[in-house]
């Protein structure tokens, strides 16, 4: 089994690359993914109760597929906000949140950013956060490490682990997890050869694939990383990398 831990869905139709729960699921078939971590992708300052509400039925409709995550943003209101964290986890059922200072244009472990990041611990829900070098300041690995050695008990997905260029900050995120067990990392959008780095550091038990669909093709992320694996690690090592890592993390059933 292959879960992609991280990929975007959109209700929009736009010339920006989004993509629609139809297309995803071809592309999942193309490339032999059976689950997805989804969540929605915004154009920057668009509200998300409508591209939430479409993550969540496409969950409803592909309960064996998609699993779902919720999105919220500071810059959208506080209120309205702790609104959407509610919604997500109380009538949507989803399995997570996640926060993006990049696109949204904050600082992670902010005040700003504060009310919302501690009502998404108080749900006891996964937490969510990009990082990486397109933000470097405001979504800088060390903001997540502030985060989780404020909430030890919270689970955190460090989406990209820095990466999201050339250039990464791998390094600060395999130090962050080292100091913090409740972060899993999720290696999209990040050189092959800095995840191998972070799996030979921080052991396979603590990454997860992801593809980052549809920025990165997920079929030719998932070869780069069977490719990456090969004579490197077991087979059971690499089925916890492909799948039973974000399957724990996440208490997915059986």
């Amino acid at each position: 089994m292959i879960i992609d831990a991280d990929v975007h869905i959109s209700p929009y139709s736009t010339n920006n690359g989004d993509i629609s729960i139809d297309e995803l699921l071809r592309r999942m078939d193309r490339s032999k993914v059976d689950k997805a971590v989804t969540w929605l992708r915004p154009p920057y300052m668009r509200e998300v109760a409508e591209s939430n509400r479409y993550v969540y039925d496409a969950m409803k409709n592909y309960p064996d597929r998609i699993i779902g995550f919720g999105w919220v943003d500071p810059h959208l209101g506080k209120d309205k906000m702790l609104d959407e964290v509610k919604r997500c986890h109380e009538e949507y059922g989803m399995f997570g949140i996640k926060m993006n200072g990049a696109q949204n244009e904050y600082y992670i472990d902010s005040e700003f950013a504060a009310p919302l990041v501690e009502a998404i611990v108080q749900t006891t829900l996964p937490l969510a956060f990009h990082t990486g070098v397109d933000a470097f300041e405001a979504t800088h690995p060390y903001r997540v490490g502030k985060i989780a050695r404020t909430y030890p008990d919270a689970r955190i997905l460090l989406i990209h682990m820095g990466g999201v260029g050339f250039h990464d900050l791998s390094n600060s995120a395999i130090e962050v997890m080292l100091e913090c067990p409740n972060i899993m990392g999720i290696g999209s959008a990040i050189r092959p050869i800095n995840v191998l780095k972070a799996l030979k550091k921080l052991g396979a038990d603590r990454v997860a694939f992801g593809s980052d669909t549809p920025f990165n093709l997920m079929h030719v992320e998932v070869a780069a990383y069977y490719a990456m694996m090969d004579g490197e690690f077991s087979d059971e090592e690499i089925d916890a990398v492909m799948c039973r890592n974000i399957a724990g993390f996440l208490n997915l059933p059986d």
